[in-house]
């Protein structure tokens, strides 16, 4: 397990970007105590999601939006709800919250 993270780093309706040891791009957010995290890339257009650096969520803080396109997902499983990926998902990435208070990225 790789750690990329501390809990603290990722404030509640947040989200932080990342980048692997493989060099993918990959971002976490938090909704109510709990962790998510996604491939930074919409399945529309195989674009980098944010327009500003860390900005993954719609002014409301409750999706996560594609900056090119406007789609929105669902913060809980990716799946977007808006836009012209309607119905495909954004990429899930496996990570683990440990007693530490790290985020650590399952590879």
């Amino acid at each position: 397990m790789n750690k990329i993270c501390m809990t603290e780093d990722i404030p509640e309706r947040e989200a932080r970007a990342f980048e692997t040891s493989s060099g993918d791009t990959i971002f976490v957010t938090q909704r109510d105590g709990c962790f998510y995290a996604y491939q930074n890339l919409c399945p529309h257009l195989q674009v980098e999601l944010e327009f500003l650096e860390n900005q993954f969520l719609d002014r409301d803080q409750e999706y996560i939006e594609c900056s090119t396109h406007g789609a929105l997902f669902r913060v809980e499983t990716g799946e977007c709800i808006s836009g012209p990926c309607l119905g495909q998902s954004l990429e899930k990435v496996d990570i683990k919250v440990h007693s530490d208070g790290g985020i650590y990225l399952e590879e």
